[in-house]
């Protein structure tokens, strides 16, 4: 059993940045690919990143590549997810979501633990 605790959302210009945080319990996170996803309004949640449990393989969709960082640190049992040069069409709830496996999973569906959720508003 994996908690997902999110953490860092909020109000920022565009062009600004902000750092999600995703805080996990349970003794075997290091075991867990996790993700960041986010949801508009109106819309279906998407895929933002993906990490592998070594942290060594990485996915990003292509509207926030280049843009975004995913990165973990197992030993604090965290998640991170960078985001810079943000745009209007950011706006979304972010939620951070966990899989145990050693791959990179891209769907909603392959994830079996997800956070609340949090709030990011980027303003024009």
């Amino acid at each position: 059993q994996v908690r997902l605790v999110e953490s860092g959302g909020g109000l920022v210009q565009a062009g600004g940045s902000l750092r999600l945080s995703c805080a996990a319990s349970g003794r075997t996170f290091s075991s867990y690919a996790m993700a960041w996803f986010r949801q508009a309004p109106g819309k279906e949640r998407d895929i933002v990143a993906t990490i592998n449990y070594s942290g060594f393989s990485t996915y990003y969709a292509d509207s926030v590549k280049g843009r975004f960082t995913i990165s973990r640190d197992n030993a604090q049992n965290m998640v991170y997810l960078q985001m810079n040069s943000l745009k209007p069409e950011d706006t979304a709830v972010y939620s951070c979501a966990a899989k145990l496996g050693v791959g990179v999973f891209r769907t909603v569906s392959s994830y079996n633990y997800w956070g609340q959720g949090i709030q990011v508003t980027v303003s024009s």
